[in-house]
């Protein structure tokens, strides 16, 4: 008996600080696999996820327009129930980095972690995002969250249009302390647009990033 395909699920939304809480919410609610998140160059990011199930997708993509819309963010989401067979060959090139903005075109778990495994030393470590647009800004944030509490650098992912996001994780105290710190010294010298702090992130997202 043949292997019945996988359901594919995509949302699009703003930024990844936002794409990676509503991807967190997507896979913690449903049972879905993320393959990764893909920028466009500008400020909006597809998630991929795939599921056995057409429910499961589905129900995934319902939390996802209801954290988009509580971050006040938009999305854009859509399933493919039974797709075709050429759809997953458009994700499924090696790691490249755009020439233009240096960051990556894809982020999926594959490429930091060829055994899936997570980046998080801990599953009761919380992740801290800080996204500015400009450099100047995000490099004054991450030297005072760094300052600021005992927290350690994950790394940092630039999605385009000048759009930097620096991860951190530590307990979750320590990182709501570094984001605060981090928006109050970046603020003047460039746009925030947004910090969160993910407690107890899903491994899916973890192994997304880079480490």
């Amino acid at each position: 008996m043949p292997v019945p395909p996988l359901c594919l699920g995509f949302a699009e939304t703003q930024f990844l600080s936002i794409t990676a809480m509503v991807a967190d919410a997507m896979t913690k609610v449903a049972n879905v696999r993320l393959l990764g998140l893909e920028p466009t160059g500008s400020e909006r990011i597809l998630i991929r996820i795939a599921a056995d199930a057409p429910a499961d997708i589905q129900t995934a993509l319902d939390i996802a327009e209801e954290t988009a819309a509580r971050l006040g963010s938009t999305v854009t989401t859509t399933l493919l129930a039974n797709p075709d067979e050429a759809i997953p060959a458009l994700n499924a090139g090696p790691l490249t980095f755009n020439k233009l903005y240096g960051g990556r075109d894809e982020l999926r778990p594959a490429d930091h972690q060829p055994n899936l495994k997570t980046t998080m030393k801990n599953s009761s470590e919380a992740l801290g995002i800080l996204e500015t647009q400009g450099l100047t800004a995000i490099l004054e944030a991450t030297d005072a969250m760094l300052k600021a509490a005992n927290v350690k650098l994950v790394g940092k992912e630039k999605i385009g249009a000048a759009y930097v996001t620096v991860i951190i994780r530590g307990d979750v105290a320590a990182v709501k302390a570094a984001i605060d710190a981090g928006q109050r010294a970046g603020a003047p010298l460039g746009k925030i647009i947004a910090a969160h702090v993910i407690a107890r992130p899903h491994e899916d997202l973890a192994a997304l990033l880079p480490g």
